[in-house]
């Protein structure tokens, strides 16, 4: 195995030892983690739950908290439908309206028609979802603005319910039920814990495996993050908007059948200002506004906040006009210190959260025309044959089925596939969503995938698209969440069904990789998918942007490139070596891409791009990189080069046996991946809107990789 010399290993144990205790490097993970997003709200509810404690007697007694938790279960309702409103991209000023309207809905139809308790709790949420859904149609279908759109509704619904308690209001205040089961809603208890915090719990709770395990939830979110990009991926846009408007609605309603049942009123003040103390909740526990983000827990420590500072605000006898300028100047702070996060967060964070290593490499050998050497430049794809020229884009990694046929993705998340024997014929295989990266076919001629910011899917042969693994166990040893798959990026297949894949960074998202190559720490590594169990685990860790992947010819070892670390390494995963990994090459001269098998038994190797002397310099001043994170613009920055590259083929003991070059740079400068198959070989690149192939000299004709491998079809 290689070593580095021993001054590369005193300085890079110093600059460990620095970030393992030095606490700008955690500073910078916990910043950058949804679940501190959530954490900071609750330090300021301890913060003031504690403050006016110490100030108000009995502030915190049982009976004080009873009824907290009554008003915080029915405004919680409310928040919640409108923290879904705000995550999917819009906002709603209605609810208070909405609030009033339901109220009045719900003891109207028990105090003077006389319905049972079952038809009016019904009724009132039919009433909600039905106020709900005029939001949800002029803003999700007919794309009016929300802001604008539900401040109308909100005077038009406050002009009703003004009527409506003109004429019935007397009716309702001199009718008194007695009806044990309304009463129970209202001020029942179930273990000493009211029935509207139970009912809260089992909702937010359902709330919260909606938002985080299901597909709609996931829909809501990428919708607030990007109407374009949810829509380009196929999610139904306009109906999830309107159908979170609809909930909203409903939530707001369950808020007002506990009001009413409570206190049995509808008096003209009735959720007058309540828009203002959801959404000083919502803002306030942290759910941005700008949608996108946001959870269950944020709205409820949002709604404890801000009832905290209310009733001790009425505790002190403070009036009712202190109170709301006191959530005006809340929400007000709070929708500022949003926006400037929101703006600024990369800014902030990459100074704190970059935190370059100690990184060296020798020399390079040389690749210059009339140096010499296995590198040495050459025009040998000049003539490269160009297949789908304009027709497609980013086609990172390329493979054959055993029908000759031609796939790639897309970055628009499609799987092209160019139909044999000329390659003319395209269309689209199966849509994804994300971009594809690296492919594989199993025995079966399942098509497993590699997808940027979603992880390992599968495409069966008639089309339809599976998701295989998506997290894997996080490690208890890490502060960044790397349960989830933030980059998978290639993988090969055993013959017992194990899929080998490389996350090439489990610190950064699939947009952000050159910061991690900015750090040079070892942040990816390599997890196995075991087909027959359905498991995920992590192989190898602290691996310097592991990328190709390919099962060695003995069955037992795969290699794989670490790309930063521009080496080809093998991994055994069984027989008498099993866990072992040694070095095959150290020292490339550009940086290693996708690996595949050639026909004559040796390995295909793409060098994305090549090494420059002021990044290898650069890698051995951590210092220098940290400053230069800091001060200077993120486009600004040292980058590792990807705009030239080559391919190589080497054997076994990694021995350099042929390059191919483009010298002149006009049909593929950038090579991401190639495929040898019946004697040509294919290449794919995630800069290109083409796929080449070229004529390979003394090639086997016959050579298919995957009937090779499992044999060919019966």
């Amino acid at each position: 195995m290689f070593h580095a010399p021993p001054e590369c290993r005193c300085r890079d144990t110093l600059t460990s030892l620095r970030y393992r205790y030095w606490p700008d490097h955690l500073l910078g993970e916990i910043l950058s983690k949804r679940w501190t997003e959530t954490a900071i709200p609750v330090i300021l509810l301890l913060i003031v739950g504690l403050a006016l404690s110490r100030s108000i007697d009995n502030f915190l007694s049982p009976a004080s908290l009873a009824d907290t938790a009554r008003q915080a279960g029915e405004i919680g309702f409310i928040a919640l439908g409108l923290a879904l409103v705000v995550i999917v991209g819009g906002i709603d000023l209605s609810v208070g309206s909405i609030f009033a309207l339901t109220d009045f809905c719900a003891l109207y139809l028990l105090d003077v028609l006389g319905w049972p308790v079952p038809a009016v709790v019904a009724a009132t949420l039919l009433c909600g979802a039905l106020l709900g859904a005029v939001n949800g149609v002029l803003i999700g279908y007919l794309r009016l603005r929300a802001f604008i759109t539900t401040l109308i509704t909100l005077i038009i619904y406050r002009s009703a319910y003004d009527l409506l308690i003109q004429r019935y209001s007397n009716a309702i205040a001199s009718a008194f039920p007695d009806i044990p089961s309304w009463d129970f809603i209202g001020g029942g208890s179930i273990f000493g814990i009211p029935t509207v915090a139970l009912v809260y719990i089992v909702i937010a709770i359902f709330g919260h495996i909606f938002m985080t395990r299901l597909r709609p939830g996931w829909h809501i979110t990428a919708i607030g993050g990007s109407r374009r990009s949810a829509y380009n991926s196929g999610i139904p846009v306009r109906r999830t908007i309107a159908l979170c408007y609809v909930a909203s609605g409903v939530l707001t309603s369950i808020g007002a059948l506990f009001f009413a049942s409570r206190l049995g009123t509808v008096g003209g003040d009735i959720g007058v200002g309540l828009e203002v103390i959801v959404l000083t909740a919502t803002v306030l526990g942290g759910i941005t506004l700008g949608g996108g983000k946001g959870s269950v827990a944020k709205s409820a420590v949002g709604v404890l906040i801000v009832l905290l500072i209310t009733n001790g605000l009425t505790t002190m006898n403070a009036r009712g006009g202190v109170n709301r300028m006191a959530l005006a100047g809340i929400l007000l702070v709070a929708a500022m210190v949003d926006i400037r996060w929101q703006k600024n967060r990369t800014r902030i964070i990459s100074k704190v959260y970059v935190a370059p290593t100690y990184h060296a490499l020798p020399p390079p050998p040389p690749t210059e025309i009339g140096q010499g050497g296995p590198f040495e430049q050459n025009d040998k794809l000049r003539d490269v044959e160009l297949i789908g020229l304009g027709r497609i884009e980013a086609p990172e990694d390329v493979i054959l089925d055993r029908h000759d046929n031609l796939y790639a993705g897309s970055r628009h998340g499609d799987i092209v596939r160019f139909l044999a024997p000329d390659y003319q014929k395209m269309e689209v295989f199966a849509h994804i969503g994300g971009q594809p990266l690296g492919m594989a076919f199993d025995r079966e001629d399942n098509l497993y995938i590699c997808i940027g910011g979603m992880g390992l899917y599968r495409i069966k042969p008639d089309g339809t698209v599976e998701k295989a693994t998506d997290e894997t166990n996080r490690s208890m040893r890490s502060v960044n969440d790397d349960s989830r798959l933030r980059l998978a990026d290639d993988l090969d297949i055993t013959d017992d069904g194990l899929i080998f894949f490389s996350e090439a960074t489990v610190r950064y998202e699939m947009d952000e990789w050159p910061i991690d190559g900015l750090e040079a720490r070892g942040n990816g590594r390599i997890i196995c998918y075991d087909t027959r169990t359905g498991a995920t685990r992590t192989e190898l860790r602290g691996l310097k942007f592991p990328n190709g992947i390919c099962v060695a010819s003995d069955g037992q070892s795969i290699l794989f490139a670490e790309t930063f670390g521009c080496s080809i390494k093998r991994y055994w995963f069984a027989g008498p070596k099993k866990g072992a990994v040694e070095v095959v090459m150290d020292n490339l001269p550009g940086y290693p891409d996708n690996i595949n098998l050639a026909s004559d038994g040796n390995y295909w190797l793409a060098l994305v791009g090549m090494r420059s002397p002021s990044l290898d310099l650069a890698w051995k001043m951590p210092g220098f990189r940290r400053r230069m994170a800091k001060r200077v613009p993120v486009d600004e920055w040292l980058f590792p080069n990807i705009n030239t590259g080559c391919v190589v083929k080497f054997n076994e003991q990694g021995k350099i046996l042929e390059s191919f070059w483009d010298l002149r740079g006009e049909n593929h400068p950038m090579i991401t991946s190639m495929r040898e198959h019946r004697g040509y070989l294919y290449l794919g690149g995630i800069a290109n809107n083409r796929i080449g192939r070229y004529k390979l000299d003394n090639a086997d004709p016959d050579f298919v990789q995957y009937d090779k491998r499992w044999g060919k079809l019966s």
